[in-house]
């Protein structure tokens, strides 16, 4: 049986995490475009707007935030469960949510538990202040109270199976299904570079340039894509080539560094990228150099497969997960060998394009949804 009301529940706008505000929205649309009465809700600023002049300082905002978050919204959620057979909370770092929604059923989306991880002290590079210690904590707490999870990856289901099964108290091979993340924007192969971003980024029209898309959280490892790029600079196949980086912008540290390999006039950061310029870049690009150390899913490997950009990245779950055989991978601690590895994908261009391809049909929103909906009936039947 098919729950037929549904309610989403999303993230605090102000906290700007762009990709779960992005997923929760695409979740409702394409419930609400399969005939399911869908509500999106999330935590409103209330507390933190009454901050003013002195007191309106990023610190202070952000711990009148966590009062909008969990203290007034939990009430308001618990209100509007009431009138639905199914609350998915969309991202598991609002997992405390589930004691609000008790007697509805409740599925929950883990996109990772690298956090959860750092607080534990399992990244000594990434260490967390006490305060995100507990949260990360409460966090835990409330997934392992959860019924029914979803992993974007197998990766990701592992890591989770293992931090839940520590308390001994959780049966954890019923309640977590892992079910890929879908191409979250239609991006498709778009030849045509604007001129517009042609200027902004200072490249000329058909210049040579490899592509990296990516924050700066440790885990993004963008330091070894400039070390891979210094490699690549130096082959005589690229004497001309460039690095675009799409993101936020470089951290002191990693402009220092740029200068100090001598890179600081072939390097381009690409800042503030909407969706279509991020399409032409990838499109046009020679290869997306990914060599992150972890991630829960990694959304550009797929985003550049579907533009027919060649891919190279670190070859280890979930980056070979989900990039099936679309793409090449290496170890992104030798930057001689990772080098040397997307020197030899190119030779093969046309080969990885074509896998790719076909690596995307399993994240197709056919596919995705329909696998939700299995899994919200088989959860429904079991709580009703």
């Amino acid at each position: 049986m098919l729950p037929k009301r549904i309610l989403l529940v999303g993230n605090y706008e102000p906290d700007e995490q762009q990709s779960m505000q992005r997923y929760s929205r695409w979740l409702m649309h394409a419930l609400r475009a399969r005939g399911f009465t869908v509500l999106l809700i999330r935590p409103v600023p209330l507390i933190s707007r009454l901050a003013k002049g002195p007191f309106r300082r990023p610190s202070i905002i952000k711990y009148l935030g966590y009062l909008d978050k969990f203290l007034i919204f939990p009430t308001q959620l618990r209100s509007a469960a009431k009138s639905f057979d199914l609350v998915h909370i969309c991202d598991h770092s609002n997992s405390m949510y589930v004691g609000a929604t008790s007697g509805v059923t409740t599925v929950i989306t883990c996109h990772d538990v690298l956090a959860i991880r750092s607080a534990l002290g399992e990244f000594p590079v990434n260490r967390t202040g006490w305060s995100g210690r507990w949260l990360q904590s409460w966090i835990l707490r409330g997934l392992r109270r959860a019924a029914h999870v979803i992993c974007v990856s197998a990766k990701t289901a592992d890591d989770l199976k293992r931090l839940m099964d520590e308390s001994g108290k959780c049966n954890v091979t019923k309640i977590i299904r892992v079910i890929f993340n879908p191409l979250n924007w239609p991006y498709k192969p778009e030849p045509d570079m604007p001129e517009s971003l042609l200027q902004r980024l200072g490249l000329m029209p058909g210049e040579p340039y490899f592509l990296h898309v990516g924050g700066n959280q440790w885990y993004k490892n963008r330091a070894a894509v400039i070390r891979i790029f210094q490699k690549l600079a130096g082959m005589k196949e690229f004497l001309t080539s460039k690095l675009v980086l799409a993101g936020k912008p470089l951290p002191a540290d990693l402009v220092a560094f740029v200068h100090e390999l001598g890179l600081g006039e072939r390097i381009v950061s690409a800042i503030g990228t909407t969706n279509e310029e991020l399409e032409a870049l990838y499109s046009n690009a020679l290869m997306m150099i990914f060599p992150s150390l972890e991630e829960g899913f990694g959304w550009p490997i797929v985003e550049a497969q579907a533009c027919g950009c060649p891919v190279a990245v670190t070859g280890r779950p979930p980056m070979t997960e989900v990039a099936g055989d679309g793409a090449i991978f290496f170890d992104p601690a030798d930057a001689a060998g990772a080098s040397e590895a997307i020197r030899a994908g190119l030779e093969v261009r046309a080969a990885l394009r074509e896998s790719g391809f076909r690596n995307l049909a399993q994240f197709s929103e056919d596919t995705i949804v329909s696998e939700y909906l299995t899994f919200y009936a088989d959860v429904y039947v079991v709580a009703s």
